[in-house]
């Protein structure tokens, strides 16, 4: 991502709307993002991962994320996180692991800029797709990537260890 420069656009109801590529002096703001949405997702207290982790993850010596923001007035009021994922059967692609509007700012259009930005990275790398996963509850995404046509698959389940989980063996 080695384009900075920042893309504003007029929203509604948002004034102004700035695009660009995220910076570590973001991650606080970006941090609390996160927490609303885990109580949007309710699961509040799933979130362990420190400041500092997020920020070494970004910023640090190996990068292994990369977002744009959307700023209002001099507040991020969303961003979208990814990093890239390797397929053994399609090779690179773009992982959205988030995509996070403030309550406030949802259905202004926000979140269809920092998609449309997403979209234009992955064709800007040369990515062969890009994906991510959506609760089945969350009926307001559904909407929002059918609009995209995306494919929604059923029939994988997710599958994890945590940490405490590895240790163990």
């Amino acid at each position: 991502m080695e384009n900075t420069t920042n893309q504003k656009l007029p929203v509604q109801g948002a004034g102004e709307l700035n695009i660009r590529v995220a910076q570590q002096n973001d991650c606080p703001r970006l941090m609390e993002l996160v927490h609303e949405l885990a109580l949007y997702e309710k699961l509040p207290d799933e979130v362990s991962v420190t400041l500092a982790e997020f920020e070494a993850a970004g910023f640090g010596t190996n990068p292994v994320w990369k977002a744009f923001v959307a700023q209002a007035d001099g507040l991020i009021i969303g961003f979208a996180i990814y990093y890239i994922r390797y397929s053994t059967w399609k090779g690179c692609r773009m992982y959205l692991e988030d995509l996070i509007v403030t309550e406030a700012y949802r259905g202004k259009g926000v979140g269809k800029l920092l998609f449309n930005r997403l979209i234009a990275e992955a064709k800007e790398l040369d990515y062969s797709g890009m994906v991510w996963q959506v609760l089945d509850w969350n009926e307001p995404a559904l909407n929002f990537y059918k609009k995209y046509e995306a494919s929604i698959e059923s029939g994988w389940l997710n599958a994890s260890l945590s940490r405490e989980q590895f240790l163990n063996y």
